[in-house]
């Protein structure tokens, strides 16, 4: 019997080091979005790499234009997070169309090299009578370091581009209007990587020395303008500590009990003292 105690005090002792980790796993749900408090989003986009508009994940990013033109918006990814862009286009009134069009969205990272999607519908031909577009775009979990060779998304600014790739030549300028929006799932120490960059590929980021006059003058760094709402992570800490604690713990637990159910109840009651 008190065998059958430890082992179920084992149990529940490794089912409360489980439990420590249940809120990253559970973060790993498409309900996991990050959200700013209650700031709305930019109404207009630029038209290049230097002029995109920023916006946070869970922000609505709008904008009019003519069809032609190259939108462009720019929001963080931080160390761990995978985001899915997500692009609608309402489309000119189809009375005024003169055939079906071709729209595509694209992500470039800080270092403006595009990233793959992993799966969405990235681009899109609408028939002339369709009234909207809807594109979407997966990325690949952003990790904290990789090798120079590497094109692995790591932590900074992320661009979207959106604009229209095939079309008749009649519909070029006519208006259109476009939304443009990021969800983020933490993946957390599933993509993990030991190390972690000098500092986040945001464009503008200078040398340390400049970094420290910016702070002596009381001036934010170009790497704290495009932080996330709560901030760039430090890279080193991720959900994996929890998991390799809690099956060093439970590791240890399997001992003990393995030890306890091997061990026997001591000497025989049949056996003399003097053998």
């Amino acid at each position: 019997m008190r065998t059958v105690r430890m082992l179920a005090t084992a149990a529940l002792a490794g089912a409360a080091l489980l439990g420590l980790a249940a809120p990253a796993a559970l973060a790993d749900s498409p309900g996991a979005s990050a959200s700013p408090s209650g700031e709305a989003g930019p109404t207009e986009a630029g038209t290049t790499f230097r002029t995109a508009a920023r916006f946070l994940p869970g922000q609505q990013a709008t904008a009019q234009a003519a069809t032609g033109d190259y939108l462009y918006w720019v929001f963080p990814a931080d160390t761990g997070e995978r985001p899915t862009v997500k692009a609608t286009v309402t489309l000119p009134d189809a009375a005024l169309r003169h055939g079906p069009a071709t729209w595509r969205v694209d992500v470039y990272d800080g270092l403006r090299r595009r990233q793959p999607c992993m799966y969405g519908m990235q681009s899109r031909t609408a028939a002339k009578e369709t009234a909207t577009v809807e594109l979407a775009c997966v990325l690949r979990p952003v990790r904290a370091s990789a090798d120079a060779w590497a094109n692995d998304p790591l932590p900074g600014s992320y661009y979207v581009r959106l604009t229209v790739t095939g079309g008749s030549d009649e519909d070029l300028g006519q208006p259109f209007t476009a939304r443009v929006g990021v969800d983020i799932v933490d993946k957390g120490g599933a993509y993990a990587t030991d190390g972690s960059l000098a500092a986040p590929l945001v464009p503008g980021a200078t040398t340390a020395d400049q970094a420290k006059a910016d702070e002596d003058a009381d001036r934010n760094t170009a790497v704290e303008a495009a932080a996330p709402e709560d901030g760039w992570s430090s890279g080193w800490w991720s959900d994996r500590w929890i998991w390799t604690l809690a099956g060093g713990v439970l590791a240890a637990l399997a001992g003990i009990g393995g030890y306890a159910l091997t061990r026997g109840s001591g000497r025989p009651s049949r056996v003399p003292p003097a053998v």
